[in-house]
């Protein structure tokens, strides 16, 4: 399953960069990066930007965490998250605003927390477990530094809505059902990262 997983991410990258290729973008800078956010949290993470003009880049970026935790905690999920970036100055440099889209799956519980956020309230998680998968949009505001002539980091935070169907159990490693093909909608933020960023 979990090298499904990865197949599946590295084929939508790869899918993405040719696509953009073939539609026209010759002699592109192409990045890739990896968020260090997701890092800390042992989720495997892939990011490919490429420009497609002097102000405007594309992102794919994608994450994966299969691991099982400690005290029947989970935190398992995966997702993928296009996004187009405008640029204030020049591309990969700067300031810019960019739109995202997201999707994905997760099995998430007995995460003990005290959340609370534009009326979600997260503390939810510290007793049960949630089991589905979630589609969702939203918009960001960010800045990269360059470090060097290839290496960048770059900082960017996003809100957006998100809509959810589930399955809902009692605790994260056992339990009866207790809910099934529930949803939810809600804002929250849609990306947080500190990417370190390697430019071709």
């Amino acid at each position: 399953m979990l090298q499904y997983n990865y197949m599946r991410l590295y084929t939508l990258i790869i899918i993405f960069v040719t696509a953009l290729h073939t539609a026209g973008v010759h002699g592109q800078t192409v990045a890739v990066k990896s968020n260090l956010l997701y890092d800390a949290t042992a989720s495997l993470n892939l990011g490919v930007e490429v420009d497609l003009s002097l102000k405007w880049t594309a992102e794919l970026s994608g994450n994966l965490n299969a691991w099982d935790m400690s005290h029947g905690r989970k935190w398992k999920h995966w997702f993928v998250q296009p996004e187009v970036r405008y640029w204030l100055c020049d591309h990969f440099s700067g300031h810019f605003f960019a739109a995202h889209a997201i999707g994905g799956k997760y099995n998430v519980g007995n995460l003990k927390n005290a959340i609370k956020f534009l009326g979600t309230d997260m503390s939810a998680l510290s007793d049960n477990r949630y089991q589905g998968w979630f589609a969702g949009a939203g918009i960001a505001y960010g800045y990269a530094w360059p470090l060097g002539i290839h290496w960048n980091l770059e900082g960017e935070i996003g809100i957006g809505w998100i809509y959810t169907r589930y399955d809902r159990f009692e605790c994260a490693g056992c339990g009866r059902k207790e809910g099934e093909g529930l949803s939810n909608n809600f804002v929250t933020p849609t990306k947080a990262a500190v990417n370190l960023v390697y430019v071709f």
